[in-house]
């Protein structure tokens, strides 16, 4: 029954992103196509007017870009609607529809603050640089992106859950004794306040640097034994062991540079025909988009491939660490069971979609591991067990 009940929910839930997806590129192609987009600009640049010259450009880009967000999120909101009452139907959220759509209000407010500082960036360097401004521009979204991998934990995560550092100690102590066994020490534990929201459960270990810190989900803290969540943690240590999330970081700006050169490309071949004025005319910006995020879909299945082995290495490593397949094995079940994982996805599915190996395949490796680890052991008779490896050892025997 739960393999029937993920299925179906994991498909509907693919179905809604890829309704999204398409409704969202038919949006922006119409205010193109339409000359819709023209009025938008007509509109910003009037309400720009009565500004200072020297501001007039700026102010006009920020309303252009927040009318156009405005439209998007309001025709996206049925859907992230659907969404929302797909996890009800299916147990996974328990959130009241009022307290969801402050979520979404808050989202939009930030997605606005980030969109219109974009646009006005990418307009910026247009006009600085009318052949080249993708590669400028392309080196400031870079920047941003690593400033807010650094500061997500601290500026955005408590807009949305209650963070709050975890009492119970002698978990903490554990966690943070495995941290340094790692070799990636963290400034602190916290308990990430899920369940008022949903029933899943998650772990993570966010942040760079100064801001690195341990999340466990009170989802988690409520039902897992310690030694789960160790394990589960221990997963999340290895990526920052591996340096994978630097690796990831370098994936997107890649994948940035490349969308915001195919953009300079559209604006170049497609701005004559679509009336714009110009690479720098404002009604060009829903081309901006379009091919920007064609390039990152087209980057999607190989950036998930990569993924996908970043988390085997991830396993390999928790198992090496810990070396408590038992507790690998049933953190993975019960994970599967309360987030409604997919029990056997085709391939193509999770060559599209999945950034995690299943869970299925993962409780494979982590049996395999056991075996051996317990064939291993007899022909070692007479010796001590051997010494669990640091983190920093694993990395260098990679």
């Amino acid at each position: 029954m739960n393999e029937d009940k993920s299925t179906r929910y994991n498909r509907r839930k693919r179905l809604a992103r890829l309704g999204s997806l398409v409704w969202r590129v038919l949006l922006l192609a119409g205010l193109v196509l339409s000359g819709g987009s023209a009025i938008l600009r007509s509109v910003a640049g009037e309400a720009a007017a009565p500004a200072p010259a020297f501001l007039q450009r700026g102010i006009e880009a920020a309303l252009f870009t927040g009318l156009l967000l405005l439209l998007v999120g309001s025709v996206d909101l049925p859907i992230a609607f659907y969404d929302f009452a797909l996890e009800r139907r299916y147990g996974l959220s328990i959130q009241p529809v009022g307290r969801w759509l402050a979520d979404q209000a808050k989202a939009l407010a930030i997605q606005l603050i980030f969109g219109t500082a974009a646009a006005t960036t990418v307009y910026f360097f247009i006009r600085r640089f009318p052949d080249s401004w993708w590669l400028p521009a392309g080196i400031v979204f870079t920047l941003i992106t690593c400033g807010l991998a650094t500061f997500l934990p601290v500026l955005l995560l408590p807009l949305f859950y209650r963070v709050r550092p975890l009492d119970r100690e002698s978990l903490r102590a554990r966690l943070v004794s495995l941290a340094d066994r790692a070799g990636a020490r963290v400034l602190g534990v916290y308990e990430w306040g899920l369940s008022d929201k949903t029933r899943a459960a998650n772990a993570a270990l966010t942040g760079l640097g100064r801001t690195r810190r341990i999340l466990v989900s009170d989802t988690m803290l409520a039902d897992y034994s310690e030694e789960e969540i160790e394990i589960v943690l221990a997963h999340e240590l290895a990526h920052h062991v591996h340096g994978d999330l630097w690796r990831t970081l370098v994936l997107e700006s890649a994948l940035i540079l490349s969308g915001l050169y195919l953009s300079a490309q559209a604006l170049r071949v497609l701005g004559p025909a679509a009336g714009l004025r110009g690479p720098d005319d404002l009604a060009g910006l829903p081309i901006v988009i379009l091919a920007a995020g064609a390039a990152s879909l087209v980057g999607i299945p190989a950036a998930y491939a990569i993924s996908r082995e970043h988390e085997r290495r991830a396993d390999r490593f928790a198992l090496a660490l810990t070396e408590n397949p038992a507790a690998f094995i049933s953190a993975m079940r019960r994970l599967g069971a309360q987030n409604l994982a997919e029990d056997r996805p085709s391939r193509l599915v999770q060559w599209l979609f999945y950034s995690h190996p299943p869970i299925r395949e993962r409780i494979a490796a982590a049996e395999s591991f056991a075996g051996e680890h317990h064939a291993a052991r007899p022909a070692a008779s007479g010796s001590p067990a051997p010494a669990v490896l640091s983190g920093r050892q694993l990395k260098a025997d990679r």
